[in-house]
């Protein structure tokens, strides 16, 4: 995605020359906000505070449904805070630590495709949690409580899609082990969790990005230099491109008025309908420039990452990360994929568009 995205940038600076409204392009609040997020959850996940929390609370549970409750759900809630990608880089192989244990390889399609509906969809409920949500929250300048009665019947919708589907698995008695993380350092979960508070500030407005920005660069090359090299640059790099790419597009006078017109017959028709194929982050840089129909644009492009492998690269994660671990059984993973994914999808669209008939 980071190489597609900079080769379409480059391919619309022919078309619009270099010049100072390039520097208009770019949201530094954003940029600065997800890497300060990234950084902090990639020191995070590299004292193994999140498998440790994990693994705690998967290792509670004694039978088949409440463990793929808990793989499920700490997938869900761990991606509000760590994004969909980390989330599953995280808490994937957990599931499958889980499951070959109590030897119930049987059932890694379901519990890895509903790990990855749960990234996808968790991260909706906060203007943090994913990072689509942060560019949106920002360009429209939206308030905490405008973003919050947007995605309340959306995440109503889709958590109770969730438990209803892992409602389906068998209370089947199982005996887990899974090896425990060493408990990680309390000085350094609790210095981690005060930078991702800063971090999160930048969001509201409550503190300028460039002061949380020099303070997480400060205190992860004092505390942990390495886990700045290990943070996620090509969802970065993406978003440069895509604000390059947007904005040329924006300034491209046919193109633009095409584009406008479409967006605005349903920015959440054509907002799903785009993340099928470029991915719901670039989705969004490209269709905020054509629509004040921020509330439909929301919803589109957080329920869009549902569908397809492509239109979230969480997706791409799971199934790569399946495939390494059941590679026999790739095509039932698929079939279980599309099915629920699509399932899923068709539900949520139809109440989104549903309710926008009572609004």
């Amino acid at each position: 995605m980071p190489i597609i995205a900079v080769v379409l940038a480059l391919i619309t600076c022919i078309f619009v020359p270099f010049d100072k409204e390039y520097l208009g392009y770019f949201d530094l609040s954003t940029l600065a906000t997800l890497f300060c997020t990234l950084a902090v959850v990639s020191a995070f996940k590299h004292i193994h505070f999140f498998t440790w929390l994990a693994k705690k609370i998967v290792l509670k549970f004694g039978n088949l449904r409440n463990t793929v409750f808990a793989l499920v759900f700490v997938t869900y809630f761990g991606s509000m805070i760590m994004a969909n990608d980390m989330a599953l880089i995280t808490f994937l192989p957990l599931g499958y630590v889980a499951l070959e244990s109590c030897n119930r390889r049987d059932k890694m399609p379901i519990v890895f495709v509903m790990q990855n509906v749960a990234a996808n969809l968790g991260g909706m409920l906060t203007p943090f949690g994913n990072p689509q949500n942060i560019y949106l929250y920002g360009f429209y300048e939206l308030s905490a409580a405008q973003f919050f009665k947007i995605m309340a019947l959306p995440c109503a919708v889709a958590l109770l899609l969730i438990v209803g589907v892992c409602l389906f698995i068998k209370k089947d008695r199982i005996q887990l082990y899974a090896e425990q993380e060493t408990t990680p350092s309390v000085w350094r979960s609790i210095v981690y969790a005060v930078l991702f508070v800063l971090s999160v500030l930048i969001v509201f407005d409550v503190l300028p990005w460039y002061i949380v920005f020099a303070v997480v660069v400060v205190a992860m090359l004092a505390l942990d230099y390495k886990s700045l090299g290990k943070v996620d640059y090509g969802l970065l790099i993406t978003f440069v491109a895509f604000f390059v790419f947007s904005g040329n597009i924006a300034r491209i006078e046919a193109i633009h008025g095409l584009l406008a017109q479409v967006v605005e017959s349903s920015p959440l028709l054509v907002g799903v309908a785009s993340c099928q194929f470029i991915s719901n982050v670039p989705t969004a840089v490209l269709l905020s420039k054509f629509t004040q129909d921020y509330s439909n644009l929301l919803v589109a492009v957080n329920i869009g990452g549902l569908g397809t492998p492509i239109a979230s690269l969480a997706s791409l994660i799971t199934l790569n990360e399946f495939k390494k671990h059941n590679p026999t059984a790739t095509k039932r993973y698929l079939a279980v994929f599309f099915a629920i994914n699509f399932s899923f999808l068709f539900v949520l669209v139809g109440v989104q568009l549903l309710a926008g008939l009572f609004m």
